[in-house]
């Protein structure tokens, strides 16, 4: 029988237990802090995040022993802020992954190390890429909180894998399908919260629609450009994947890196506007790795670059974006 395990207290988090437990699948939940699983255990949700979704704790068993949640799963779910992931996973024993299958629900990379989660799991934990699917797909957490219909995109480079793990989250209100290009859905996860922050930052400058429109069309180029520096190779990037994940993130209201960028434009410092969403918006520490990555490949990225001289350089943004709206046709 399948069992997971899910390391992460957030919102995501949160919306994947719901997920997978009302499916009938049993589900150990990994949180940091002992009181939140206290709380869970005695009102049936998390305290934190999405505290109107019930779990059924038959098949939700909440813990703070990563090292038995993990040794009791087929799937391990890491579900944590890619800043995060050292230091959460740090401890483990090297081996603790053999003959568990992970699952990336995080769509940043590894700070530092400029990796995306699935290299370092199979660098630091000789985690084969076979053994390894991303989620990836337009789907805030929020609205499978409240069961409006969403698609997922699982990526793995084993298509029957990933069909294994859909069949986990298929439901009513979520479709779930096989993707074989996991390194393009991954990367395109990190790169549309790039473009999101940015729109928000345009947004905070009071640019309309429209300007918001032209820029992620010139984002689908640029993303696209990137993707083919890093791994070429055939992509429909008009999917649910690519496209879909993107317009949602740069649209919605609840994009943390639309609002983060938002409140950027509004004039907020990066530490302020940190502080005041308590929450990771991933597109911060993407702009820094994909401008790295970008030094040796060379590609034209002139919304990354926009991004990172207001996020890195303190260029004022109304400077910037006045400078970026001149690239677009």
């Amino acid at each position: 029988m399948e069992s997971v395990a899910v390391i992460g207290g957030g919102s995501w988090a949160t919306a994947l237990v719901k997920i997978i437990s009302e499916n009938k699948i049993p589900v150990n939940w990994w949180f940091r802090h002992t009181a939140d699983v206290e709380h869970l255990q005695t009102y049936r949700h998390n305290a934190r995040y999405l505290s109107g979704v019930t779990f059924d704790l038959i098949y939700v068993k909440p813990s703070t022993d990563m090292v038995a949640v993990i040794e009791q799963a087929t799937w391990v779910i890491l579900a944590v802020p890619a800043a995060f992931v050292e230091s959460v996973l740090q401890k483990l024993p090297s081996r603790i992954f053999a003959n568990k299958f992970l699952v990336s629900a995080i769509k940043g990379m590894i700070p530092d190390k400029n990796c995306l989660v699935t290299e370092y799991l199979e660098n630091n934990f000789q985690v084969p890429l076979a053994h390894q699917c991303v989620i990836a797909g337009p789907c805030h957490a929020e609205e499978v909180a409240l069961e409006k219909q969403s698609y997922l995109s699982i990526g793995a480079t084993n298509i029957a894998l990933a069909e294994r793990f859909c069949a986990l989250l298929r439901n009513r209100y979520v479709r779930a399908t096989p993707v074989e290009d996991i390194y393009g859905i991954e990367y395109c996860a990190v790169m549309k919260n790039i473009i999101a922050l940015a729109c928000g930052i345009a947004h905070g400058l009071n640019y309309g629609d429209n300007f918001q429109a032209v820029m992620v069309s010139n984002a689908m180029l640029e993303i696209e450009a990137f993707l083919q520096a890093m791994h070429p190779g055939p992509r429909q990037l008009s999917g649910s994947a690519y496209l879909g994940d993107l317009l949602v993130t740069a649209y919605s209201q609840f994009s943390r890196n639309r609002t983060f960028g938002n409140m950027i434009g509004r004039g907020y410092s990066v530490k302020s506007a940190q502080v005041e969403m308590n929450m990771i918006a991933e597109g911060y520490y993407a702009v820094k790795i994909i401008h790295e990555l970008n030094k040796k490949l060379k590609v034209n990225m002139p919304i990354t670059s926009a991004a990172y001289n207001i996020l890195y350089e303190r260029i004022s943004p109304p400077v910037e974006i006045a400078i970026l709206k001149e690239k677009f046709n």
